[in-house]
């Protein structure tokens, strides 16, 4: 009787265990994922197809590093599908309260007050961000609308710069890292490359910023005029804000994506801005299929 007693209470206790273990170990999986990043992409531009290239990042950085993403778009407030010619409205903003670093590709956009108010708020709590591109020119209010100072101050006080000009469309830049900077993590797997991407004039660069990649103008329109408008400029940087991690990249031409290093910087910048190692080849940017890059709506 005592043995049987025995073999029911060591069998309950072989139940008991397994039972606990599975849980514990579905605790864990499950507090595991809860702790992947979340990064937020807005987008909104009307030239470079950021609507395309950014979830495609996305993607990336979901199956290869297992990251919760979510991508914003312009929306069409009548037809409620993706417009990137509608400059008023980007919703879904508020998850940026929720995001552990946001990435931004906007163009000229004219967010209703409530709307800025969220992306500023993100800006202004020193979370990381990463910016490409046209976000040196991310909003265009009116003279005298009382949001029009942010046209300028969004851009030079949260990535450095804001729009002067650019090196013609039917340029294209050679792109190499600063020499200073060949160590910095960042830097990690970049190789030179060419893009596609006309070269834009950024310098003298505001804030605490520093320079990691340099790009050369090739069929430049400023030729005759370097004095003012150098054909070597930054390309990409990092930023302090007020204690908060920036990273910004003037690229991001469709075509660019297509380029393992473009792709490569790009994350980097990410990791970098949320305090996790680089691994020294640099980051995993492989795709299930090579990018195919749509046309850019050059204007």
């Amino acid at each position: 009787m005592m043995r049987k007693f025995l073999l029911q209470s060591l069998g309950s206790l072989a139940v008991l265990l397994i039972v606990g273990g599975l849980s514990f170990t579905q605790t864990s999986q499950a507090m595991a994922a809860q702790k992947q990043p979340h990064i937020v992409f807005v987008t909104g531009d009307h030239e470079y197809r950021s609507e395309i290239t950014m979830p495609m990042i996305a993607k990336l950085l979901e199956k290869n590093y297992g990251f919760k993403t979510t991508v914003l778009y312009a929306i069409n407030k009548q037809t409620g599908k993706i417009d990137v010619q509608e400059e008023e409205n980007i919703p879904g903003l508020e998850v940026l309260k929720d995001a552990d670093l946001a990435v931004v590709f906007l163009r000229w956009r004219r967010l209703p007050e409530n709307q800025l108010k969220m992306l500023v708020d993100y800006a202004q709590s020193g979370k990381p961000m990463v910016g490409l591109r046209t976000s040196t020119h991310p909003l265009n209010y009116p003279e005298g609308h009382p949001l029009q100072k942010w046209n300028s101050d969004f851009p030079t006080k949260f990535f450095g710069q804001k729009w002067i000009t650019h090196h013609g469309h039917d340029a294209s830049t050679d792109v190499h890292p600063i020499l200073s900077q060949t160590t910095n993590p960042i830097l990690s797997g970049i190789r030179p490359f060419h893009a596609r991407s006309w070269l834009y004039h950024v310098t003298p660069l505001e804030g605490e910023c520093t320079p990691l990649l340099e790009g050369t103008a090739y069929d430049s329109n400023k030729v005759g005029n370097e004095k003012e408008y150098p054909l070597t400029q930054p390309v990409a940087w990092t930023k302090n804000n007020n204690g908060g991690k920036v990273f910004f990249t003037t690229l991001g031409h469709p075509q660019d994506f297509e380029i393992d290093s473009m792709r490569r910087v790009l994350v980097n910048g990410i990791f970098w801005g949320l305090g996790k190692e680089i691994p020294s080849e640099g980051t995993n940017v492989d795709l299930e299929e090579p990018f195919i890059a749509p046309e850019s709506n050059e204007l």
